[in-house]
């Protein structure tokens, strides 16, 4: 199941290799005790949520210092895929439901990443400012933008400017409104082959 990885990412170290191994069984043992994600989808958490997440590297490759903050993570996603292929970038991930959390915490503990602290909090609570923030489809963009739009550093280093990295499907300009035109649309389609990401985006939205 990890092969559809190597198919896309083919420099991971020894290391990395190893972190990607362990999600199936940890996911597994801890969706058994707290649901975080679909019963139906723990067969294909490599496609559905490893790789899904991983479709924001390839729309941007976190330098080391990156201070990064995914919102509404649930059981880790995107951020403890990001935070593998990532070591040198800093991910705090939040989510208001607390069993959540547990899993986040428990999951990163396992694979020995420094790099990862999950922590239950409203995003809009949020006191650090970060250079980028991550989300699956937690709600409709507008939203979603009002608790980040005051989240973020000034100083840019990455290839891109700081902003949001949202992953969504299906056709968001009606959702987007009057942030469509601001905001750049990255299918994965472009990037993965599987049906799966057919419909599948990547949404780049730059902060200021």
């Amino acid at each position: 199941m990890i092969a559809i990885l190597h198919k896309y990412f083919k420099d991971l170290s020894p290391t990395q290799i190893s972190q990607f191994e362990q999600l199936q069984d940890l996911y597994a043992d801890w969706n058994s005790k707290i649901n975080v994600i679909s019963r139906k989808d723990i067969e294909s958490l490599y496609e559905k949520h490893v790789l899904h997440s991983l479709g924001i590297a390839k729309v941007m490759q976190f330098k080391p210092g990156t201070k990064v903050m995914d919102v509404g993570t649930g059981g880790g996603f995107p951020g403890i895929p990001l935070a593998i292929l990532f070591p040198e970038s800093d991910f705090l991930l939040v989510d208001s439901i607390g069993k959540k959390i547990k899993v986040v915490n428990e999951v990163a503990t396992a694979l020995k990443l420094k790099n990862v602290i999950g922590r239950q909090q409203r995003a809009e609570e949020v006191k650090e400012k970060f250079h980028f923030v991550v989300s699956r489809a937690v709600t409709e963009f507008p939203v979603f933008y009002t608790w980040v739009k005051d989240k973020f550093l000034k100083e840019n280093f990455n290839e891109l400017p700081n902003g949001i990295l949202y992953l969504k499907g299906g056709d968001l300009k009606e959702e987007f409104g009057q942030f469509y035109n601001r905001a750049k649309f990255h299918d994965l389609k472009d990037f993965f082959e599987e049906e799966f990401f057919e419909t599948k985006k990547v949404v780049y939205f730059k902060s200021v």
